[in-house]
């Protein structure tokens, strides 16, 4: 059980990071054609923020179904 509730709280913090990251994307299109050369760092941080929480989520599921 600590494993699935330590694992939530992960996914927690990673969700709350990517909304973030997804926040700063949005953000920085706004302002556009100010600070374009941002775009790629900003948008590939945003990508991984959401692979890593798409990766924890389905391990996290695995993790539930496992132990049901």
């Amino acid at each position: 059980m600590f494993d699935i509730d330590a694992l939530k709280d992960e996914v927690k913090k990673l969700n709350a990071r990517a909304t973030q990251k997804k926040m700063d994307l949005h953000d920085l299109s706004e302002e556009l054609p100010q600070n374009w050369q941002s775009i790629l760092q900003v948008a590939q941080e945003t990508y991984d923020a959401y692979k890593t929480l798409t990766e924890k989520r389905a391990a996290l599921k695995a993790l539930e179904t496992a132990s049901a």
